[in-house]
């Protein structure tokens, strides 16, 4: 392409500046990477195993708040970080389908203060020991609420890990010695992300060409559309797998195998049995060591069975000091709670008889409260892009 200049003269053109390009010589600041994926997954199941470590429901629902403001002020525009959504609702569901079965087949907690009474049926003998029907008392359904909200929240904190961690980065990021199994991993977590991206945009084609997208009907037309593309995106991924040499290893000494295999099953039996240690009264001398020598063991093997992988990362996430500090204030939340269990058990695990209205411990809920620190420290998510502007990686 020519152009002329100002005398006249034909001469090249210059290529223009896309629009919002800075000019030439202005330094551009450099977007913030991104969290590593397995800190989001260690934040994330730390607050789990903080929900599993008490029944109180108002430390249930501060670690439910916790994990929903980091979700909702930390999660990243993908199609995948909208499974939040659909891990709460399942919450919920957990949560009623709970309360319905304590007040349909009773509650084995004797209580004295009797809401309503339901028709009894009456049962043969060998279903002694199951009602349906009868009495239900507020102890009963206070019981099965306080076990269904911790279940709920481990479910809601699993679905902040999916909603925040890019699981293909999660993937990149494994040991080689994991590879295959991270891969099964990998596949079976990004099946609910897909499959409710998949159905929420047949339902939206079928809203703009006036077809039912609601009911058994629209359920059903739209069911067979996401199996057809859940089977092309297997088969995608298979082919792409193949192409870039899945599964090939590298050769390594005989020595080299069985040391590997002797250090993983031998850090997995120290692992187990360290577990057991900490877990009963008389291991607790021996629990700790053996569990450290086993988790060093199990490390050394998956290093050593890494040397079977020819594959190479290209831009490896760092772990960096934000990691740490997420990762960190996770752990730091279940350990605080576990602590404030064998101190005071009481705080954590309320009675239902006599029935007493729960209350939040000070230094239990400032230790849930250090949750939030990941939406501080680390970088908010970038405003959604035209994917056809997207650079490839």
């Amino acid at each position: 392409m020519r152009e002329t200049d100002r005398s006249g003269r034909p001469g090249l053109a210059r290529p223009r500046p896309e629009r919002g390009t800075p000019p030439a010589g202005v330094p551009v600041p450099r977007p913030r990477r991104a969290l590593h994926p397995g800190a989001w997954w260690l934040w994330a199941l730390a607050l789990g195993t903080a929900a599993t470590r008490t029944t109180n429901p108002l430390l249930l629902a501060l670690l439910i708040t916790v994990s929903g403001y980091v979700v909702a002020v930390r999660r990243p525009h993908t199609p995948w970080a909208r499974s939040y959504g659909a891990f709460v609702k399942l919450a919920a569901a957990v949560l009623v389908l709970r309360l319905a079965f304590a007040i349909v087949l009773g509650s084995p907690i004797p209580g004295t203060h009797i809401l309503f009474t339901l028709p009894e049926v009456p049962l043969p003998d060998w279903a002694q020991g199951i009602r349906l029907g009868g009495r239900v008392t507020a102890e009963g359904l206070a019981f099965a609420l306080y076990d269904a909200l911790r279940l709920a929240a481990l479910l809601i904190c699993v679905g902040a890990a999916n909603a925040l961690a890019s699981p293909s980065r999660l993937l990149k990021s494994l040991p080689g010695a994991l590879y295959e199994l991270g891969v099964a991993v990998v596949v079976a977590l990004t099946f609910a992300p897909h499959l409710i991206a998949d159905v929420r945009r047949l339902r939206a084609a079928r809203r703009l060409r006036g077809r039912p997208d609601k009911g058994v009907r629209g359920l059903v037309q739209v069911g067979l559309p996401v199996l057809e593309g859940a089977l092309e995106r297997s088969v995608s991924l298979a082919a792409a797998m193949d192409a870039r040499g899945y599964g090939r290893t590298a050769e390594v000494p005989t020595a080299v195998r069985r040391t590997t295999a002797a250090l993983t099953l031998g850090g997995l039996l120290g692992v187990c049995a360290g577990t057991y240690g900490l877990l009963t009264a008389a291991g607790g001398s021996y629990g700790l060591p053996v569990l450290l020598a086993g988790l060093a063991s199990a490390l050394a093997g998956l290093w050593l069975g890494g040397r079977r992988s020819v594959r190479t990362r290209y831009r490896p996430d760092p772990w960096d000091a934000r990691a740490w500090l997420v990762s960190a204030s996770g752990a730091a939340v279940a350990a605080l709670l576990i602590l404030a269990g064998s101190l005071d058990p009481g705080s954590l695990d309320p009675g239902v008889v006599p029935l007493e209205p729960p209350t939040l411990p000070l230094w239990p809920a400032a230790a849930v409260l250090l949750g939030l620190l990941p939406a501080f420290v680390t970088p908010a998510a970038e405003a959604a892009r035209d994917p056809r502007k997207e650079p490839t990686t």
